[in-house]
């Protein structure tokens, strides 16, 4: 398969993930965001796990139960934190340092280069989230700022440590491990700290099953694949897709307004993959 093919199909996965906006907001209960993430998490894991039939062996034990906490559970958890204390637009903007962190963390870690064209798009991409999503009424929380930061770190050391450790194993294999472990992890904290979950509609059902197969099972074997094939800053800076998609989506689904300054987040988000790919395929 051809390096654009690669990435195509690794760029799906942000792109879908795009879509959780719109179908937890119309789909799923409110306030219940730990539990709807168990779910989500859980039961794809395990229906993986039923598919392949593979329990990991030795030290990938713990190298997937810290994958899942790093990938799903504290990055999950905390990107609720932050959804709910700060408005959308400025958690989106606090997550999109993520590319910038996966330069930094991939350097120490695993000793890539830091390519300065890949660090100008990590830079353009968080200007073009800015302008796709913030609004001149932005408040800015203290808590809400640091659980966004914090679920940008902890993606990205999950981003780099998933291409760092590749698991002698299928992407398929890997994602069931990391699902099942993040969602075993995220399970207590929806017990203890929500309510029980209330009758589910059909439309619930159907918000349910999206969320888990294809936001979380589907699109985390695409992921996982790619970050086997790609660089983690290359990869991450796919990650702008997301709150690309939302917009999109709530322009088209919803009726919201796109205004100028919106569209032209959209160009520069899609300038800022276009160049980190282009030179990630010159490497």
């Amino acid at each position: 398969m051809s390096k654009l093919s690669d990435i195509g199909l690794t760029a799906l996965a942000p792109a879908i993930w795009g879509s959780t906006y719109i179908v937890t907001t119309q789909l799923l209960p409110p306030g219940m965001p730990l539990t709807v993430a168990a779910l989500r998490a859980l039961p794809a894991g395990l229906l993986l796990l039923g598919i392949v039939r593979r329990l990991p062996q030795g030290e990938w034990w713990w190298k997937s139960l810290l994958l899942g906490a790093l990938n799903f559970t504290l990055f999950w958890a905390c990107l609720f934190v932050s959804a709910y204390r700060l408005p959308g637009g400025v958690a989106a903007t606090v997550g999109a340092v993520q590319p910038l962190i996966v330069i930094l963390i991939a350097r120490l870690v695993i000793g890539t280069p830091i390519r300065p064209i890949v660090v100008l798009a990590g830079l353009a991409g968080m200007a073009g989230v800015a302008l796709l999503v913030l609004t001149p009424k932005a408040a800015l929380d203290p808590i809400g700022i640091a659980a966004g930061l914090a679920g940008a770190v902890s993606m990205a050391f999950g981003t780099v440590l998933s291409r760092h450790w590749q698991a002698p194993v299928s992407p398929l294999t890997f994602t069931a491990w990391q699902l099942t472990a993040g969602g075993v992890l995220l399970a207590p904290l929806a017990l203890f700290l929500e309510p029980s979950l209330p009758p589910l509609s059909v439309q619930n059902w159907i918000g349910f099953l999206y969320l888990g197969l294809i936001g979380a099972a589907l699109t985390y074997i695409l992921w996982f694949r790619g970050l086997r094939l790609l660089e983690p800053a290359a990869a991450s800076v796919l990650g702008f897709l997301s709150p690309l998609v939302a917009v999109l989506l709530g322009w088209i689904i919803l009726g919201q307004s796109l205004s100028l300054l919106q569209m032209l987040g959209v160009l520069v988000v899609l300038a800022s993959v276009w160049v980190s790919q282009r030179s990630a395929m010159r490497r």
